[in-house]
Parts: structure tokens; C-alpha cells; sequence
């Protein structure tokens, strides 16, 4: 059996458990069986990959290519996938760059069959850093089976210190944010904002999220978020009022079956139990 992180509360306990623990966890993931196995091929055999074509024909290889970006649930999707890297990112009418969800643009970019230099795949240390990454969103998901929210946090810590650090204006990396359907709903959560708010114009929501985010942190910057406290601090926002939303949902669950259970004992002239 694989290794299986250690959650023994959900929430944000949950989430200074995992922090205390989490170097030891991660390697002790890094060592299962079946890890070593996707990773030691990918690296044995990335090199001989030399088109999109390539790629998507080997599933292993495409595994840990596309779990290395929180992809893998395309991996049935090949002829989408291969469109996606042999369009690369050079043109503006390139798919990736039409996409909302900001990983295939990620992936197109980091692959680039697409593009005038060739596949990085036969590049120095390509082959590392494509498992480095995949061990880290493969542990993000084994964590998620004992709680999604600690998921999103671990998410969220990765990606967004990463588009903080970019050398981008403040609306791409804005738009990269709300690109990303994991760091969205960390944003939206944390700023509790309903449900409908990505129905509404996409500047409008960049307003709406620099506004709630000058209130929280001082200032509407993302590059703050460079920081490890500021998104520790993040994190903690995040989980807590996730906290209360699950419990205002149980409590509204417990109030609606007592106010079913009262109707069914008043229709049946039955006396509550």
C-alpha cells in the first residue's frame, strides 16, 4: 500500500498538524513504491520524446507530464492535449492563450513543442523538475482525500508564491489568479464572496478581489504575496471561514430535518419523539 499522509483533524488544526509534519510526510511520499516507479521512468524516457505526438502516445509518460500541472484528469483527452502543446503559445490565437484555466498555458510553455526552439524535453534538469512538481501535486491530492481545503491551502502556498515572484504587471498576474480554479476558490472563500461572483465581468472581478484584498492585507499587490507570512496568513483566513461555512451548512441541514421531522409528526397527528 502507498503511502497515506497523516490528517488526524480537518480544518485549520488540521492544517498546523500538517505544517509541523510536513517535510517528513512529503519525503516519506516521495519514497512509495509506485511513486518511484512513475518517476523513475519519466526520467529515463522523457529525453526520447521529441513531438506533442510522442508524448500523448506514451500514458505513462503523459501521467506525470500532465499531474505535474493538476491536469491528470485529462489524461483520456490525448487529442486535446496534443493540440494544445503542438499549438504552443507563440500565437495569439493559440488555444492555450484562449483558455481561462491558466495550467495549459503552463504546460504548453513549459513543453514547447510549439515553438521555434524545439521540445525542452532533452533540456538539463527538464526531467527533474517536471517530477519535482508532479511528487508535490500528487501529494496536494493524497492529502485532499482526508481534506479538499487542506488541498487548496497546500495549493495555494505553491502557486501563488510562484506568480507573486513573476517579473508581470499586477493584472496578468491578477488574471492568473483567477485563472486558476483552485487559487480562485481560496480567494473566494477567503474574501466570502458567493457563488455567482465569477458570473460577472472579468474586470469587475479584478476590482472586487484588489478592493477585498487592500482591506485584508494593507495593500492590493499580489507581489506581497512573496511573503510566506502574508500567505500563511492567506491560508489561515481561508480555512477558517471554510470552517464556519461547514458549519453553518450542518447546522442549516440539522434545522431542516427538525423542521421536516415537526410537519411530518403535525400531519400525522403523531406526537414528537
Amino acid at each position: 500500500m502507498s503511502f497515506q499522509p497523516v490528517v488526524p483533524v480537518s480544518g485549520f488544526g488540521g492544517w498546523t498538524f500538517l505544517n509541523r509534519t510536513l517535510d517528513t510526510q512529503v519525503e516519506s511520499f516521495r519514497k512509495a513504491p509506485a511513486m518511484q516507479r512513475d518517476t523513475a521512468y519519466f526520467r529515463e524516457n522523457i529525453a526520447r520524446v521529441e513531438s506533442a505526438a510522442d508524448l500523448v502516445a506514451d500514458r505513462r509518460l503523459l501521467r506525470v507530464a500532465l499531474g505535474a500541472f493538476g491536469l491528470e484528469d485529462d489524461i483520456n483527452s490525448r487529442a486535446f492535449i496534443r493540440r494544445i502543446l503542438e499549438d504552443g503559445t507563440e500565437a495569439r490565437d493559440a488555444l492555450a492563450n484562449r483558455l481561462a484555466d491558466k495550467r495549459y498555458l503552463q504546460l504548453a510553455q513549459t513543453f514547447t513543442f510549439g515553438t521555434s526552439d524545439g521540445p525542452a524535453t532533452q533540456s538539463e534538469g527538464f526531467a527533474d523538475r517536471i517530477t519535482a512538481a508532479y511528487q508535490g501535486r500528487q501529494f496536494e491530492i493524497a492529502v485532499g482525500k482526508r481534506d479538499d481545503n487542506l488541498r487548496l491551502a497546500l495549493n495555494m502556498r505553491r502557486e501563488l508564491a510562484a506568480i507573486a515572484a513573476e517579473d508581470r504587471g499586477e493584472r496578468a498576474k491578477w488574471f492568473s489568479i483567477l485563472g486558476s480554479p483552485p487559487l480562485r476558490q481560496v480567494f473566494e472563500t477567503a474574501f466570502g464572496l458567493p457563488g455567482s461572483f465569477a458570473g460577472i465581468d472579468l474586470d469587475q472581478q479584478l476590482s472586487v478581489v484588489q478592493r477585498r484584498t487592500q482591506r485584508m492585507f494593507g495593500e492590493s499587490s499580489v507581489n506581497q504575496f512573496a511573503e510566506p507570512e502574508k500567505i500563511e496568513e492567506l491560508a489561515q483566513r481561508f480555512l477558517l471561514r471554510a470552517d464556519t461555512q461547514s458549519m453553518l451548512n450542518g447546522l442549516s441541514i440539522s434545522g431542516g430535518a427538525v423542521a421536516l421531522q415537526l410537519l411530518q409528526a403535525g400531519q400525522g397527528g403523531a406526537p414528537l419523539r
